[in-house]
């Protein structure tokens, strides 16, 4: 007896095959503290931006939501916060854009924000790539900071990776000539896997013969600082768009 055909599936729609991209996090359920929490549910209305698809990468979105027209700094997965607040504090003369998926992460940036009564940084709490296909237009960003990304060590997991050729390619469409892109890890098989993906984006130039000394504009975590006790290095990357 036949079995009969299965009918054709309907094509995917791009919001189907957008679910489907492998991500480079993992939302993972870290225990948030009370006072984060709270910051979450009053100061992100103050100084958070909901993710919106339908913006079109409207050339003066951001400077609305600033208030203001400066340069535009976005740092990729700011972890607590602290690095991104650091350096906002020292600039004030340019606008931050921290982007971050853990509720931890964001609570405590805002808590950090909000002590320091700082006006030049903003928190989206979403997906980068999301952030920068629908919310960023096309060469308007001047610096993107993305400092220790998770370097997923397993073989298997090297696909999750966030430094990607693709990702490479819409970091450097959304910015402004002249502008950069600045990476530290510590891991340094990741150092290496990026340097070779960065070195293979033609509208990017390494601003130095490979990996870059530390500018004095990046803070030392205390992580780092742990991490120098014991030997460990730590790699950093400095790239302009030509």
């Amino acid at each position: 007896m036949k079995t009969p055909s299965q009918s054709p599936r309907a094509p995917q729609s791009p919001e189907e095959l957008r679910k489907r991209e492998i991500r480079s996090f993992v939302v993972r359920a870290g225990r948030m503290s009370d006072s984060q929490s709270k910051a979450i549910e009053t100061l992100m209305p103050r100084y958070g931006i909901e993710f919106d698809n339908t913006c079109g990468a409207d050339l003066g979105f951001f400077e609305h939501q600033f208030g203001r027209t400066a340069p535009l700094t976005i740092e990729i997965g700011f972890g607590m916060g602290v690095t991104t607040i650091e350096i906002a504090a020292r600039q004030p003369e340019r606008n931050f854009l921290g982007i971050e998926v853990h509720p931890p992460g964001v609570g405590n940036a805002l808590k950090l924000i909000d002590a320091q009564a700082l006006t030049n940084v903003r928190i989206i709490r979403h997906d980068a790539v999301e952030v920068l296909r629908h919310m960023v237009a096309a060469q308007s960003v001047d610096a993107f900071h993305i400092y220790f990304p998770d370097p997923w060590h397993k073989l298997r997991h090297h696909k999750r990776r966030l430094m990607q050729a693709p990702f490479v390619a819409l970091l450097a469409s959304r910015l402004k000539r002249g502008g950069y892109v600045h990476l530290a890890t510590d891991w340094e098989p990741y150092a290496q896997w990026m340097l070779e993906v960065l070195q293979a984006e033609s509208s990017l130039k390494n601003s130095a013969t490979d990996f870059a000394p530390k500018p004095a504009s990046r803070p030392t975590t205390k992580f780092e600082m742990r991490g120098a006790k014991l030997g460990h290095g730590v790699w950093d990357l400095l790239y302009t768009k030509a």
